[in-house]
């Protein structure tokens, strides 16, 4: 049965009833017996607990609720099983899912996800704040918490890279007084912080005025002066680190370090250890996913799968589950509200019957059991996107083989070039320097050597530009092409092939579809997943993007790719703010200098 969700009453509001349950003057809508209160304020875990639940807020946290229940509350015995905080995602896209934030929330939630702080800076490189304002109502009327940060850096790198909108600082003010937006997003302009860029400093300078958080993102092992000078200018966390060492530079400078595990970053390992090896205090460490794409949502789950790999990385239980409930809540100052069983907080709550491996039996959101046993018992009715942001795919016209050709300096037999390598797991890439043959006067690839063609085609204005360069890392072993119009951050269309008739094929059906992945080989469509919606996410449920994902995952493997989810790391080969060597449909930027450098060395 489809469901209306309206968001919680303020607290100041319900406190006087909440204060009657307490003391037992009223009696409470929900009443949770003999659990074992995992308690992420005090570090404990306190058995034969029980919790009194009035309007979605808990009233009563102790050892005895029976003074709570009336002949109308639901009583529910956790029989000994842990009482654990709803998981929240502190730093994540939810366009990365290839879904809508309805189809997320479906996703997540059996998965313990009560709360997600979300930076959709993807739509807003397509629509602009038209996008944001979609993606933010339609947060607001979910069942679940999710907080909008207001994207920063659209584009990401102005003058590197074109996309279909921009957004300033009059935009960041306008979305400040939207009632869902929880902060500015990543900003990943760090140079321009560093240096005083008026927009980044104007933009910074209106969210402080809101009294709102902004979110960093420092993609640069360099942790001197430019480093310094970036957390001066207000970023207050960072979810870019890949190393011990940035984890605490981070967190001395009081920053929150963030620690990713998405679907193709594994960056909680490597940072993990500066608290359970350098003994860091763990208060300003926050554990998020950044992207998770649709297959790992449905099949391997969300915070919950982050909270059980840092554990097996030698977080104890509770700290690992503070780091993905309190202290994000504190970071983002909604702590009254949310991120731990406390009177007067949201009633986000799990019932967990192994802690270690985090095994949810049930997830309850603002006092309503939403899921059991990993199935989802609410019907969240679907959110409609205007006709206008499924239209944005135009790349002027059909593509041919001949406009991926690369000519080679006159005269040359062979030539040195520049080319991206793809690092697995990791978001950063390899500025590589490679000798390929020329054939007729073309530069040919080497798919015996790893060297396949890369090529960004411009979608969002029709002006038919084709840039193309080279990429190692994905191994195909065959005729084939993979085209996405996910293309972070721009998102124009990113097409990496072995043949040139399947690149221009692919990126033909993506005209036709309006956007999306899709792989071919050998003239033959073997795998798409249809993404109509600002050519980034698809407007089926979750479980059939899943699917999708997961043929077009095989179709890439059957092509000889052995990357560890390769098409989140094609998705970021455009990314020009994430060193060292990407592609735009500016050229071949290197991100170490923020400059354009030539194809051939």
């Amino acid at each position: 049965m489809t469901t209306s969700f309206h968001p919680p009453k303020p607290r100041a509001l319900m406190a006087p009833l909440l204060v009657d349950v307490a003391t037992g003057r009223s009696h409470a809508d929900v009443v949770v017996r003999d659990g074992r209160w995992v308690n992420v304020h005090s570090g404990e875990i306190i058995p034969g607990t029980d919790l009194a639940i009035i309007g979605g807020r808990f009233a009563y946290c102790g050892p005895d609720a029976s003074h709570a229940i009336g002949p109308k509350t639901i009583v529910v015995d956790a029989a000994g099983r842990y009482l654990v905080p709803g998981l929240c995602d502190g730093h994540m896209h939810v366009e990365s899912g290839m879904v809508t934030v309805t189809e997320f929330c479906r996703a997540v939630i059996p998965h313990g996800t009560t709360s997600m702080f979300v930076d959709p800076h993807e739509i807003a490189n397509v629509l602009g704040l038209e996008g944001v304002r979609l993606m933010h109502d339609e947060a607001v009327a979910m069942p679940v918490n999710v907080y909008v940060q207001m994207p920063s850096c659209v584009p990401s790198a102005p003058g590197l890279e074109n996309n279909g909108a921009t957004i300033d600082e009059k935009d960041v003010a306008e979305a400040m007084t939207w009632p869902n937006i929880i902060g500015l997003g990543e900003v990943m302009n760090f140079p321009g912080v560093s240096n005083n860029d008026r927009l980044m400093v104007a933009e910074i300078a209106e969210t402080v005025k809101a009294g709102k958080v902004v979110g960093g993102h420092y993609a640069s092992p360099d942790l001197g002066l430019a480093f310094h000078g970036y957390v001066a200018g207000g970023p207050e966390d960072d979810h870019e680190g890949t190393r011990a060492e940035d984890a605490i530079a981070r967190v001395r400078q009081g920053m929150k370090a963030m620690l990713r595990l998405g679907s193709a970053w594994y960056d909680v390992a490597a940072q993990v250890k500066a608290v359970t090896e350098g003994g860091i205090d763990p208060r300003n460490f926050i554990l998020c996913t950044d992207d998770c794409n649709a297959g790992t949502l449905v099949n391997d789950g969300h915070m919950n799968r982050v909270v059980r790999h840092a554990i097996e990385q030698g977080l104890k239980p509770v700290t690992a589950i503070q780091m993905a409930s309190l202290n994000t809540a504190q970071h983002f100052r909604v702590d009254r509200d949310l991120g731990s069983i406390a009177p007067g907080r949201l009633a986000d709550f799990l019932i967990v019957s192994d802690l270690a491996q985090l095994v949810i039996d049930e997830v309850w959101g603002r006092g309503v059991k939403l899921a059991e046993q990993g199935k989802l018992l609410v019907e969240i009715p679907p959110y409609d996107y205007p006709q206008k942001a499924k239209q944005t795919v135009k790349v002027g016209g059909r593509k041919t083989a001949s406009e991926f050709d690369i000519a080679a300096p006159k005269g040359a037999n062979s030539v040195r070039v520049r080319a991206i390598g793809v690092v697995e797991n990791q978001a950063p890439t390899k500025a590589l320097e490679v000798d390929l043959p020329v054939e007729n006067g073309l530069v040919a690839m080497d798919r015996k050597a790893d060297i396949c063609q890369i090529a960004v085609v411009e979608r969002h204005r029709a002006t038919g530009q084709v840039v193309n360069a080279f990429v190692s890392g994905f191994r195909y072993a065959k005729d084939c092409a993979v085209a996405s119009s996910v293309a972070h951050d721009s998102h124009q269309i990113i097409v990496v092939g072995t043949n040139k008739a399947d690149m221009a094929a692919a990126v033909n059906r993506l005209s036709e579809i309006g956007g999306g992945a899709t792989v071919y080989s050998g003239g033959k469509e073997l795998a798409t997943v249809e993404l109509p919606i600002a050519g980034l996410m698809s407007d089926e449920r979750a479980e059939i993007v899943a699917e999708k994902a997961e043929r077009l995952k095989q179709a890439m493997i059957d092509c000889g790719c052995t990357l560890n989810n390769a098409f989140m790391q094609h998705s970021l080969l455009a990314l020009v703010v994430i060193p060292e060597l990407r592609i735009s449909d500016v050229g071949l930027v290197d991100v170490r200098t923020f400059e354009k450098v030539d194809l051939f060395v």
